[in-house]
């Protein structure tokens, strides 16, 4: 399972483990995350350490208290990199960025715990300024080694996040819960997470956080729940901005089930394409690339189905995020893939990725024989559901 994403990174708790569910959308949810996304980027650019800035907290000790928490949230990549692939000097100034970030609030709960020593929280203040120092470190700044041993800390060994506040601690734990049923299937799986969240959301209802979790659910879940959910998000407005356009997005990919979709070009080998004249097939949209691991995993079950179905009215369409047209044209022919392919040279910018709103590959649409979208999630059981639609009148 699983595939390749614009930003590299795996879908949701379907993996077991939290810094992977919260990649984007729940980013800011654990404390350690910084340390988790800074793995990620593998710029070596090191940044260097701010200058210590006393009082950078409010006088009064809860308001203080709440400050240090939200600044523990990292700073979320660049919305325009879900359009296009960060240069490598995006990258470091990014990951630069981050190890800032972590060690200003590794100063605000050092400040924390001196002014505020008998405030309930002190211990916990403790905690964030080591795993802030170790995300800091490890994401390049300079000069905290001293202050981290002084902690006990060891950058070289990744620190477990620690949950800041009651919010971050159910939502933790709504994750913990939730993973125990993994051997009833990843539906039970969700299911149980969104009903934690949403008794979370009842408990705090101005935090945003809880929509990441929820577009985590949907986007793992699919069918008419996902719809709903997304809906949900695109009409709320404690949403984050880049959350609600991805709701948005998705939810004019749900919008397009039931309807003709509406496709032309000259595929590769030069023969013309238009959906409009595929009437009375029952037509497979694949989304996908050859350097992408598990497209190429899929294409022995979709040749497959096409030996065995194309006889009965079955077709299939690509549509190529490659860049390399000869490397398309080579690796169809060696694995006698007959059927036509869309190839710009785009990548990610592929002219009807963006149009159709495809964000991971493989992705597979199935469609009718009245040439009507029915299938957003056509790669489960794909021979099973093309026999279905060809079985129609």
């Amino acid at each position: 399972a699983g595939g390749r994403r614009k930003d590299s990174v795996g879908k949701g708790i379907i993996g077991g483990q939290l810094p992977a569910m919260i990649h984007k959308h729940l980013l800011p949810v654990a404390v350690g995350v910084a340390l988790s996304l800074g793995t990620l980027i593998a710029a070596e650019t090191p940044a260097a350490a701010p200058a210590p800035v006393k009082n950078l907290l409010s006088d009064d000790a809860d308001k203080a208290w709440k400050e240090l928490v939200d600044s523990t949230r990292p700073p979320l990549p660049p919305a325009e990199w879900n359009q296009k692939k960060p240069t490598d000097e995006e990258f470091a100034a990014f990951r630069k960025k981050m190890g800032e970030a972590a060690a200003v609030t590794a100063d605000k709960a050092k400040e924390f715990q001196a002014r505020f020593k008998d405030h309930a929280q002190a211990g916990q203040a403790k905690s964030i300024q080591r795993e802030m120092l170790i995300s800091a470190i490890q994401l390049g700044a300079e000069g905290r080694e001293a202050e981290l041993r002084e902690l006990g800390g060891n950058a070289e060994q990744p620190a477990a996040p620690t949950p800041a506040g009651p919010f971050e601690q159910k939502m933790q734990a709504a994750v913990e819960k939730a993973k125990k049923l993994q051997n009833q299937g990843m539906q039970a799986v969700l299911e149980d997470f969104e009903k934690s969240v949403r008794e979370i959301q009842k408990e705090f209802p101005e935090r945003p956080e809880v929509y990441g979790a929820l577009m985590e659910v949907a986007e793992n879940l699919g069918g008419d729940k996902a719809k709903a959910i997304i809906e949900e998000i695109s009409k709320a407005e404690k949403v984050p901005a880049e959350l609600k356009q991805h709701a948005l997005g998705l939810k004019k990919k749900y919008d397009r089930v039931g309807k003709p979709l509406d496709l032309q070009f000259t595929a590769v080998d030069g023969r013309k394409v238009d959906l409009a004249e595929m009437k009375g097939k029952v037509v497979l949209i694949d989304f996908w690339a050859t350097w992408c691991g598990p497209c190429v995993a899929e294409v022995p079950n979709v040749v497959a189905a096409y030996e065995k179905l194309n006889p009965k009215g079955f077709e299939i369409i690509g549509i190529s995020f490659d860049e390399d047209e000869d490397a398309l044209k080579g690796f169809t022919k060696k694995k006698k893939m007959p059927w036509v392919q869309f190839f710009d040279g785009q990548g990610w910018k592929n002219k009807f990725g963006r149009e159709f709103g495809i964000n991971s590959v493989p992705t597979m649409w199935l469609l009718d024989k009245q040439g009507n979208l029915r299938d957003l999630e056509a790669r489960a059981n794909l021979t099973d559901k093309v026999e279905k639609l060809l079985a129609e009148k």
